[in-house]
């Protein structure tokens, strides 16, 4: 196309680990910048360089072993606990939207650990991010965008500018905090609750930097890992016996007590990912069926020429497909469109892909720092929700995503739950 740089759409393992290794060479670039900068602004998502490498380190920060735990015995098990009450309390008669409870869910809990905020999926911020998040998609749908998006602009316009004031909104709310010295949560959760946040603010002098990188992690924290969890009940409504082998394993590893405790005790050793393989196989499979970002791309910052011999100029855009790698019959075999959580387990332990096999994670310098994090509150979940409730979709068929730079579901997931246990368990 005359008005789009030179580019290649690549399948080989090789060739993509060829460009999570050369993190220099395969930057973000210019093609895709010009496009998301306005939802993204300078945030992780859209950096390159030392900028990039600062917002990096915040999250790791965020991300380490401590947190990951208060996350897993404390923050997870009370608004999963909350979770579970409101599907108890829902009228029987009536559907509920699976993504949106999930959502929510996902919401809380990024709200509180990440920016020590009362978050809600049913803020005017959500929906202005999902309207934006569908119109950059477009963009790069549409060679000609810069001509035909004054169509939608005043929308776009309203709805970004929603995004960038919640943005402003979550650092705002931080800077008052440390001024005032405020006391934080009580217990295990002090430690963690704003941690995000505040070590941006460290990290970062400029506060619209900030609100970018604390918008671009919200997004990346809440949105994928509710949309996972949305597809794995999709999924496992179309696989019941799965659904009878994840009880059978928590039965067996006697994870059902912890599920079904004071959700404010201490020992949920019993539901890491580890003591789960089956369930936790579950979550990989799905995600390999549907990655939550299916397209990802870079942009060659020099001449640069890919292991297969391909030469790709200065400015070139290379593309890769998830959502294609990961049902390639040459890297997952005959069965590849196939939903089997067994394919990763062997002798009852978990078995790894590499990045460029199974590129759910993205890769190299790359990789997602929250990935940990997605597997602990998918598998917990799972677990969970599948303990307590039967689920049955209201309207049957295959599902489709939105248009959006990840893969929410299309009119969502309206669902039957019907409660296995009393109210007295809970």
């Amino acid at each position: 196309m005359p008005t789009l740089p030179p580019g290649v759409v690549i399948n080989d393992p090789k060739n993509l680990d060829f460009v999570f290794r050369n993190e220099a060479t395969f930057g973000k670039g210019e093609f895709f910048k010009s496009r998301s900068s306005d939802l993204f602004g300078h945030g992780i998502i859209n950096a390159d360089g030392e900028l990039w490498k600062v917002q990096r380190k915040a999250g790791l920060q965020f991300l380490n072993n401590a947190n990951l735990k208060v996350l897993a015995d404390v923050a997870l098990p009370r608004d999963l606990q909350t979770t579970v009450r409101e599907l108890y309390d829902l009228d029987v008669n009536k559907p509920v939207d699976l993504e949106a409870v999930l959502l929510s869910l996902t919401t809380k809990l990024m709200g509180r650990m990440a920016y020590d905020m009362d978050m809600s999926s049913a803020q005017d911020f959500s929906q202005a991010f999902e309207y934006a998040s569908s119109a950059t998609g477009r963009r790069f749908q549409n060679p000609l965008w810069r001509v035909t998006e004054p169509i939608i602009a005043r929308k776009l316009k309203k709805s970004l500018a929603t995004v960038k004031r919640f943005g402003q909104e979550i650092v705002a709310n931080a800077v008052d905090k440390r001024d005032k010295k405020d006391e934080k949560a009580d217990g295990r959760l002090a430690g963690i609750s704003g941690s995000l946040i505040n070590a941006l603010l460290d990290e970062i002098p400029d506060h619209q930097v900030v609100a970018d990188a604390a918008l671009n992690y919200l997004s990346a924290g809440r949105d994928t890992t509710a949309q996972g969890l949305t597809w794995a009940f999709y999924t496992l409504i179309r696989h019941p016996h799965v659904v009878s082998l994840i009880r059978r394993e928590i039965e067996t590893e006697g994870a059902e007590e912890a599920l079904t405790a004071d959700p404010w005790a201490d020992d949920y050793e019993s539901l890491r990912p580890n003591s789960l393989p089956y369930t936790t196989a579950v979550f990989y499979e799905v995600l390999r069926l549907y990655p939550p970002v299916p397209i990802e791309m870079k942009q060659c910052q020099t001449d640069t020429t890919l292991p297969d011999g391909t030469f790709l100029p200065k400015s070139s855009v290379v593309l890769w497909c998830p959502w294609a790698i990961n049902r390639s019959e040459r890297i997952w075999g005959e069965d590849a469109e196939k939903f089997l959580p067994e394919r990763w387990l062997q002798d009852g332990k978990l078995l790894t892909k590499s990045q460029s096999e199974y590129p759910v994670f993205n890769g190299g310098a790359r990789v997602c720092l929250g990935n940990k994090m997605a597997e602990s509150i998918s598998v917990m979940v799972l677990a969970k929700l599948v303990v307590f409730f039967d689920f049955e979709d209201c309207q049957g068929g295959y599902r489709f995503s939105r248009n959006s730079l990840t893969l929410p579901m299309k009119g969502g997931l309206p669902v039957w739950a019907r409660a296995r246990r009393a109210t007295a368990d809970m």
